[in-house]
């Protein structure tokens, strides 16, 4: 396909992320805040948290998939069916809830974990289907390497380089490592919604070269299914930024606490479940 049918994205909106502290052991900032389904579709929420053991002790989940991507410290995971893990900085904890986890998220004793993670819906067809893992170590996802920049791929595709991570919602998750002066492009289908987050740096995004820096989410412009898109991103500093987007799902969102389902009656329905037992 010609270059002039790939839409170039600008940047519809850039906010700056604020922290509260919840707790003495507990900070953190709504990067992506809830309610607004229908404008970050497929997305719900998405958290950066600074917390030491105690804070996400043992809690369920139904009807999401987390997406756990551990910048500093030793984060150890355990559940109520056996499973138990541990992430390093640079890693990924890709967890499909299903129909139902309990689980925990812990730093190590004595450490503090900063962590960004990222709730991705379900679709109706896919809210009760069976809770699975995909841990990601950096040192294992193909990488995409540019000049001045490292662009490593965790799920879906970037310039030909492909991860091997299983969706139920297709997303393109990609962390980038940009030197000063380089530029690159990121493509995607047409038709997915996404945001890029910066984690250090300063840099230019989108058709219309947005400034962005640490600590600032930039949403994309909506593109059009009919036509393949790209990304443009260019640092003027040191920059490290992640790009999530995803396939808008388009159905009714009824959110309670941990459970995001599709009907009041299936939240009712989910709380039942859970007190009886019946999550693993």
């Amino acid at each position: 396909m010609s270059s002039q049918n790939i839409l170039s994205r600008g940047i519809r909106s850039v906010k700056d992320i604020f922290f509260r502290e919840n707790t003495p052991t507990h900070k953190a900032g709504l990067v992506i805040e809830p309610g607004n389904w229908g404008e970050y579709d497929p997305f719900l929420l998405m958290a950066e948290d600074f917390f030491q053991r105690g804070t996400f002790g043992m809690h369920p989940h139904r009807g999401i998939e987390t997406v756990t991507y551990v910048i500093d410290g030793k984060l150890e995971h355990m559940d109520n069916k056996g499973n138990s893990s541990e992430l390093f900085p640079g890693e990924v904890q890709w967890m499909t809830a299903g129909k139902g986890i309990i689980h925990s998220e812990e730093p190590a004793v004595g450490d503090t974990v900063h962590s960004l993670q990222l709730w991705v819906n379900l679709p109706s067809d896919k809210k009760m289907t069976e809770p699975r893992y995909q841990n990601m170590r950096a040192q294992d996802m193909p990488v995409r390497h540019e000049d001045g920049a490292i662009i490593r791929v965790f799920s879906g595709v970037s310039n030909g380089v492909q991860a091997d991570t299983k969706n139920h919602v297709p997303v393109t998750m990609v962390e980038m490592l940009l030197e000063p002066g380089s530029t690159v492009r990121q493509d995607l289908p047409g038709g997915y919604n996404g945001f890029l987050y910066v984690l250090d740096g300063k840099g230019r995004f989108g058709r219309g070269d947005t400034e962005g820096k640490k600590g600032q989410i930039l949403w994309l412009e909506r593109g059009d299914d009919l036509y393949p898109s790209e990304v443009k991103v260019h640092a003027e500093e040191k920059l490290h930024v992640l790009l999530y987007a995803g396939q808008p799902i388009g159905e009714r969102v009824v959110a309670r606490g941990p459970f995001v389902m599709n009907t009041e009656e299936e939240i009712i329905q989910a709380y039942q479940d859970y007190r009886e037992g019946k999550f693993g």
